[in-house]
This record gives C-alpha cells, sequence and structure tokens, in this order.
C-alpha cells in the first residue's frame, strides 16, 4: 500500500536503548534508499546526562549513542528528540522498542499527536495480565492510539545485528500488502525478513522465549551441560506452542520455524541478557538463598547490564499470573517451575525436576 500521491511515510523510534539504536540504523539505511520513505529517521530518547552532556546531544553531534551502543554510526538522518511528542509529529510509521512496561504510559502521552491513518509496529518482547486474558503490546498499542500495530521478533542479539552479521526476523502483519512496507524499512543484506500474518504468533513466541531463557541461565549457573541445555530448550519450545495453542487457538506450527520461533530461543538461550542474569542468579542464590527473588533480580540487573532492563523476569511474573487464573500450572510445569525457582521458592538445581510440579 503505497503512501497517497505526494506523500511519503515518516519514521519515528520511539526507544533508543540498544535494541532500538540498532533499529534506528536499519531504518535510517533504508529510509535513504527508498522513495517511499522521507529521509530522516526521529529517535525519541529518555535524556539522560553523560559526563556532563545531555545524551540526545551527544547522539546528534557524534551521530553514536555513546551509552547504548558505543562505536556504531546511526546514519546521518538519525535525529535524537528527547521530546516524545516532538519525535513523533506527523510520524505515519510508529517503531516501538521501549521496555514494556514503559509502552502504556508512553502511548497514552501520544494520544491526539499522531496522524490518524499511522501504523505501529512493535519489537517489544512482553506481555500485560488482565482479568480477561493476555494483553500483548501491539494490543495495548492499538487500543490506546487506535493505530492497527504489527510486530517484528527474531533471532537478534543487537550488539551482533549492530556489527551487521547475518541474521533473520519476522514481521507479524494482519495486513499482507502492507507488511511489505515493513520489510521494506527493515529489511537489509544483513538483516533479512520475512512476514506472516500471525501476530499473536509471532510476538508471543519473541515474548514467552524469555521466560525459557531464564531455565537456560540456570541450567549454564548449576554448571550442567549442553544436552541438558537442549532438553531445557525443547521443553520451552513445547510449553511455549501450547500455550499458544491454549491462548489463542489458530496458531500454525510455520509460525515456530520462523526467526521468531526455534531461532530466537537459540539464540537467546546462548546469547541473550535474561541467561546472562540467569546464571549470575544461581551463584549469589548459592551464596545466600534467602535473597533469593524480585531484589536479587533488580540488584543483578544494575550490577551486569548497565541501564538495560531485563524482561525475562517481570513476564514470568505475569504468565504464571495467568496460568494460576487459569488453573493451567500443572499444564506448564516447566514454566511453573521456572518462576518458583525465580521467586525465590525453589532452588536453582530444582530446573530438571519440573516433571514433579505437574503432579505436586
Amino acid at each position: 500500500e503505497p503512501p497517497s500521491s505526494g506523500t511519503k511515510y515518516r519514521v519515528a523510534i520511539i526507544g533508543s536503548g540498544n535494541w532500538g539504536s540498532v533499529v534506528a540504523k536499519i531504518a535510517a539505511y533504508n529510509t535513504v534508499r527508498n522513495s517511499i520513505f522521507e529521509d530522516e529517521v526521529r529517535m525519541w530518547v529518555f535524556e539522560e546526562l553523560i559526563e556532563g552532556q545531555k545524551l540526545s546531544e551527544v547522539i546528534n553531534t557524534k551521530g553514536e549513542n555513546v551509552k547504548y551502543l558505543p562505536g556504531v554510526q546511526l546514519g546521518a538522518n538519525v535525529k535524537a528528540v528527547p521530546d516524545l511528542l516532538e519525535a513523533v509529529n506527523l510520524a505515519t510509521l510508529l517503531v516501538f522498542v521501549t521496555p514494556h512496561q514503559f509502552v502504556k504510559g508512553l502511548c497514552k502521552q501520544m494520544i491526539g499527536n499522531i496522524p490518524k491513518h499511522a501504523r505501529a509496529i512493535s519489537l517489544i518482547k512482553g506481555m500485560d495480565i488482565t482479568v480477561s486474558g493476555p494483553c500483548m503490546v501491539s494490543e495495548t498499542i492499538e487500543e490506546v492510539l487506535g493505530v492497527e500495530c504489527s510486530v517484528l521478533m527474531g533471532a537478534n542479539v543487537a550488539n551482533d545485528v549492530a556489527k551487521e552479521e547475518f541474521c533473520e526476523a519476522t514481521v507479524g502483519c494482519a495486513d499482507a500488502n502492507f507488511a511489505q512496507t515493513f520489510v521494506k524499512l527493515f529489511d537489509t543484506s544483513y538483516f533479512q525478513v520475512a512476514s506472516t500474518p500471525n501476530v499473536k504468533g509471532v510476538e508471543l513466541c519473541g515474548t514467552v522465549k524469555n521466560v525459557v531463557a531464564l531455565g537456560a541461565g540456570f541450567v549454564d549457573g548449576l554448571k550442567l551441560g549442553s544436552n541438558t541445555k537442549a532438553a531445557i530448550m525443547r521443553v520451552g519450545l513445547e510449553e511455549m506452542r501450547k500455550l499458544s495453542r491454549k491462548l489463542f487457538g489458530d496458531i500454525s506450527d510455520d509460525v515456530y520455524f520462523q526467526s521468531c520461533g526455534v531461532a530466537d530461543l537459540i539464540t537467546t538461550c546462548y546469547g541473550g541478557r535474561n541467561r546472562k542474569v540467569s546464571e549470575a542468579y544461581v551463584g549469589k542464590y548459592k551464596e545466600s538463598p534467602s535473597e533469593g527473588g524480585a531484589s536479587l533480580w533488580e540488584k543483578l540487573e544494575k550490577e551486569l547490564l548497565g541501564g538495560q532492563k531485563l524482561q525475562g523476569f517481570l513476564t514470568s511474573v505475569d504468565l504464571q499470573e495467568l496460568l494460576v487464573a487459569r488453573h493451567w500450572e500443572h499444564d506448564f510445569p516447566f514454566f511453573t517451575t521456572i518462576n518458583l525457582i525465580a521467586t525465590g521458592k525453589l532452588d536453582p538445581i530444582n530446573i530438571t525436576s519440573y516433571r514433579g510440579c505437574s503432579r505436586s
């Protein structure tokens, strides 16, 4: 679907962390090479001081996000904007790349300040739990802003993508024609993008695999080998598939063989921040079991992630709330075991005893 005659899509990136900066780099590369886009890519920056200078000013001067993506040029057409409403002004393609817990508040600020014909795409992995069930990030954006929201998920460790190492991603977009607009915005020789109409399946895979990654990190922290890790990942994928079917019913198995499925699960369980922090969690838990739980995750997040946010623990808490509300804990013993370990109720050594959860 081309933009109306004489107009071009204007791109705004909402978020400027590690992944948000990489996405801005990719989008900026493509907007100057494709006539359907305005060249400029505005990137909303949560303002911080870096050695006495505003981060947005440093980015605009150096062309580099020195805090979250040091050493990588974003592109001369990326403009860092600390004012959210200025960043999204007249934007017709809104790209959301912030921690999921901030999405609703940001969207509320944007109400009435974006064009009615704007489209959104979420690269955010997370969900909120409501009485009626899970509310995926794309649904939150749609409900608050009244725009159609697609998703992009995949096996994408940000720093590797920034180095232009080959990888893939999946766009979930209900409108097959418009999906090609997002493909044009993101697809490059090293970042290859495919599309599927199954938005919920793509998004649930991207979200729940962070919980599986906690389990993989526990395995690493316990110094167990690759057989155990492979088994944990397989069980995690099986419960991801079962959850998708219970919640949405019509999820095709094809989704799990896209980048958003098994590929994302593999890379997250070997290279992601959730795995890294949960491995460290095991060591700290051994030193002081009474300190396990939310406060330890917060402490490790600050120590290990340099300002980035950890999604896996929060997603596990939200997911378990859903499982308990639906009386599904025994149907998902692996997810339940991960949650019991993560909340300090079980020793991490129990990660391989998850089958006991279905019987206890």
